[in-house]
């Protein structure tokens, strides 16, 4: 039985949610909670497996809500929507940086009836997240200084171009990948991150604001730049045209992926080689092993993150279990890492993997 908090103040959505679950034994709505504030200590005294939080534009701060629950009482926490997702990228953006793992669609209806297909989607959405372990958060890390590093000599042909795909805690994490590397990386930094449509921009304008390269949705046939993040569209497939453009695409799904990591690294592969690196951050499933394989004979290099610092080790798990990945490292190694190679020096140390 998965117990389900649900927080929101509109009486249509909770509608909605209680609909889609009243015909499944296996899912309970054990409370509504009206505030951010009933949702941090209704989570705290109900112990739920999962709580879903209203994604609105006005009253309580979804992030902070979410942040909160990270902090008092660590729970799967996913975002619900039924509005249009475009005017709610912003705050999408900085709820899955709190720690929320997704934003899904609410069950949809025309009419009294709901659609069965939603029902069947939001309902199996919300029972795998009930599976996600979190971690506690802390209202304040301290980080000490690093030592800073001598660099180890040339030993390595720069690489061209870095492509990264994330799925469930993909936003927080490549936050804390960008915000550590400088704005004159010599590369271009393609994401394939999966989430809902209608928020990708908000992903992107969020961490174009905070980061200290330029961040934006790609586009087809744009110039690629070095020290510049291109994120795939909604619903588009991503990979470059040549060496010198990008490719947007309506191309098939890869493995039911659209955009796709292992379409985004298959694409690189092919046009950059040996100079191609990988990067496969925390998600579910397995999206990224087949585009590996490409970039791996074509004598690219490939980064998985590693199995504490994930949120979901789905899809990183399945990148090492292949045997594609040459570094697993912890979230906070990557962006020290990329950034070295990119410069052709050998990369800092981290556990090896052939």
């Amino acid at each position: 039985m998965v117990r389900i908090l649900l927080a929101t103040s509109t009486v249509e959505l909770e509608d909605l949610v209680r609909r889609a679950i009243e015909g499944d034994a296996s899912a309970e709505l054990v409370l509504i909670a009206r505030s951010g504030r009933e949702a941090v200590r209704m989570t705290g005294e109900l112990l739920p497996d999962i709580v879903a939080v209203e994604l609105c534009p006005s009253g309580d701060d979804s992030a902070e809500t979410v942040r909160e629950i990270m902090i008092a009482a660590p729970t799967p926490v996913v975002m619900l929507s039924h509005r249009d997702g475009s005017q709610l990228g912003t705050i999408s953006a900085r709820a899955l940086e709190a720690g929320a793992l997704a934003v899904i669609p609410a069950p949809a209806a025309h009419g009294m009836p709901l659609e069965q297909p939603a029902i069947e989607k939001f309902l199996s959405t919300i029972k795998a997240m009930s599976q996600v372990k979190v971690v506690r958060q802390w209202r304040q890390k301290v980080r000490g200084d690093r030592a800073a590093k001598d660099q180890p000599p040339t030993a390595r042909t720069p690489i061209g171009i870095v492509g990264i795909a994330a799925s469930t805690g993909g936003p927080a994490a490549i936050r804390a990948i960008l915000k550590d590397i400088s704005a004159d990386l010599p590369v271009p930094i393609l994401i394939v991150q999966h989430m809902s449509n209608g928020f990708i921009d908000g992903v992107a304008a969020s961490l174009n604001a905070t980061v200290p390269l330029t961040v934006k949705v790609a586009r087809n046939g744009e110039l690629l730049k070095p020290g510049t993040v291109y994120l795939a569209p909604d619903n588009c497939q991503l990979g470059v045209s040549g060496r010198s453009r990008l490719r947007v695409s309506d191309d098939a799904p890869v493995n039911g992926f659209k955009p796709s990591g292992s379409y985004l690294f298959g694409s690189i592969a092919r046009a950059f080689k040996g100079e191609s690196l990988a990067v496969v951050l925390t998600g579910m499933g397995d999206d990224g092993t087949e585009g590996l394989r490409a970039l791996r004979m074509a004598g690219g290099k490939a980064i998985a993150q590693d199995e504490k610092s994930s949120v979901v080790f789905g899809m990183p798990k399945s990148a090492i279990g292949a045997g594609l990945v040459d570094l697993v490292l912890p979230l906070e190694s990557i962006a020290e890492n990329i950034t070295a190679i990119a410069r052709g020096r050998s990369e800092p140390e981290g556990e090896t993997r052939t």
